[in-house]
């Protein structure tokens, strides 16, 4: 095989698995439908900071995941998912992967019975909170088609369960305006946190939900973390608007 032909069998090969790529990418929870070069600018900085757990909660059918191991991510995760549908593709995501567990829980500040919205879009966008119209508006095929009950837990009764000491966790929120309340329910054991992926509205999107400012603050003053990222998410295709984007943050110390 001459130089130029194995330079152009080489290229073919790369546009082929690139196109492949393409094919197969999961779709996941919104925050959760990253490309490839998003989870690879991710995963250099779990690394960066010795990340070796992700909890990874509302994983529905585990795109975040597959996301992490595709881009080299090697380290523990645990994924948390209530809903039955979604659960069983995580479930199936997750069978051959000896270091990644989930769980059947939502998350939240009280346990118990949690009511979840579910959303039209294949259930993506379900949450604990109403849906408001300036979302609705922006995203009509998200509209609540019914309701589910579901089992919710405290982060901080699972903790120990969850993690081994010495652990540095990284903890990924794909709740839909509910950070607060799982912020809330991870008690005395926020401090443990050394990362932080969450959605985060500009706009009001859900009724009582979490805004911006809210999540940034939380987890700077409350949690330590300094930002370190911020990717765009739900845009109005009316006008443009960004409506929504994710924030990663990490603890420097």
């Amino acid at each position: 095989m001459t130089a130029m032909t194995a330079a152009m069998t080489a290229a073919v090969g790369d546009r082929a698995r690139t196109a492949l790529r393409r094919i197969v990418r999961p779709l996941g929870a919104p925050g959760g439908r990253l490309p490839d070069d998003d989870g690879s600018r991710l995963v250099r900085l779990l690394r960066r900071y010795e990340i070796d757990l992700v909890l990874d909660v509302g994983a529905y059918g585990g795109a975040y995941g597959s996301l992490l191991r595709r881009c080299g991510y090697e380290g523990r995760i645990v994924s948390f998912e209530p809903l039955r549908e979604p659960r069983a593709e995580l479930r199936l995501r997750a069978a051959e992967d000896p270091f990644w567990s989930v769980l059947p829980y939502a998350l939240g500040e009280r346990a118990g019975p949690l009511t979840l919205n579910i959303a039209g879009d294949a259930g993506v966008s379900s949450s604990a909170l109403p849906m408001l119209p300036r979302h609705l508006a922006a995203a009509p095929h998200a509209a609540y088609t019914g309701t589910r009950s579901v089992e919710a837990q405290r982060l901080d009764a699972l903790w120990e369960g969850v993690t081994a000491p010495g652990e540095r966790v990284f903890l990924r929120l794909a709740v839909q305006g509910y950070e607060r309340e799982v912020l809330r329910g991870a008690g005395a054991f926020a401090d443990e946190i050394v990362g932080l992926q969450a959605g985060a509205s500009l706009v009001p999107l859900y009724e009582g939900g979490a805004g911006f400012d809210d999540v940034l603050a939380c987890a700077r003053g409350e949690l330590g973390l300094t930002l370190m990222s911020v990717r765009p998410g739900l845009t109005d295709p009316r006008d443009g608007r960004l409506l929504q984007c994710e924030l990663v943050l990490l603890r420097e110390d």
